[in-house]
């Protein structure tokens, strides 16, 4: 699990880099006329906003518990991530595929200086890359032996994924639009960059129902991993007078705040005051443990332990 100071020091440099590949991309679109220039212009812009919020909904999670929201506002940040995803599709996707196709059906005059555009270009895609690695080495040091897709399907944390698929996803805008420019270039035919457009939108819009997907599930409420899970049931039945345990029942609601509900069966001759110590013997242990474990609530049982449910 990635730190919160990663996580910022990635969204920044994320920032920073698409702010710079924004103004030089409009700067470029205005000089040229490339309608794919122009639509990686808008992208960076969409890149820019995703960053602002995804560093509030950081920001947002930090609140503590009240009296309305018990729980705490940990899930804010999966609210803005799904915002995140539903921005890259509507005006990532859907203005790039609508530039291309009003490009395509109404041409330009040819581009000027597309010498400009070519500069412009390799320079996106080195901030882009930049901004990719850091974004790559921070996912890395989370996912341990998982493979890519398999971390990002587990990964409780979307800023992590969000900011790397984004990158991605720019970075092969970025070789498209250039792709579009040149065929325009050599052949004389503004076909070429609408379609560039076009595909840079189909792009986005992969990219944002794969983020929309991971979104999706921890804003729904996933729960936290087998490993901690196993842990936490073995935890239980180590202590003297538990005799099973039945359901362990967790849920994020942040990628640091875990919410746990068990089942535990109880040595009958066992008075409530034992069983309350016993109990609080877990939650210290767990939350000691484990520091995301913010609540843990655990229900007596009657009669023999269930089989666990994991």
């Amino acid at each position: 699990m990635s730190s919160p100071a990663a996580s910022n020091r990635t969204l920044v440099i994320a920032l920073l880099a698409n702010l710079g590949i924004a103004i030089s991309k409009f700067v470029a679109a205005a000089i040229t006329g490339s309608s794919a220039m122009l639509t990686e212009g808008v992208h960076s812009v969409v890149d820019c906003t995703n960053q602002l919020l995804l560093m509030w909904g950081r920001h947002a999670a930090k609140r503590p518990p009240d009296r309305f929201h018990p729980f705490g506002y940990g899930r804010e940040l999966y609210f803005w991530s799904f915002v995140v995803a539903v921005l890259v599709f509507s005006l990532g996707a859907g203005v790039s595929i609508f530039q291309g196709v009003a490009h395509i059906r109404h041409p330009q005059a040819e581009a000027v200086s597309p010498l400009i555009a070519y500069v412009v270009l390799v320079v996106a895609f080195l901030l882009d890359g930049w901004s990719t690695l850091e974004a790559f080495r921070e996912f890395r040091q989370g996912k341990g032996s998982l493979g890519w897709l398999q971390a990002i399907q587990h990964s409780k944390d979307p800023t992590g994924f969000i900011v790397l698929l984004e990158n991605g996803a720019a970075m092969a805008g970025v070789v498209v639009a250039g792709i579009g420019l040149f065929l325009a270039q050599i052949t004389g035919d503004p076909f070429y960059d609408g379609a560039a457009s076009v595909v840079i939108g189909i792009i986005l819009g992969l990219t944002a129902a794969l983020l929309a997907y991971e979104s999706k599930g921890l804003l729904i409420g996933e729960a936290a991993d087998p490993v901690l899970v196993r842990s936490i049931h073995d935890l239980a039945c180590e202590q003297e007078g538990v005799v099973g345990v039945g359901y362990v029942l967790t849920v994020h609601s942040s990628p640091d705040q875990i919410t746990v509900m068990m089942n535990v069966d109880f040595r009958n001759d066992l008075v409530a005051g034992e069983v309350e110590r016993i109990v609080c013997r877990v939650e210290e242990e767990a939350r000691e443990r484990w520091p995301a474990v913010r609540k843990l609530f655990i229900r007596p049982m009657e009669g023999a332990a269930s089989q666990a449910d994991w």
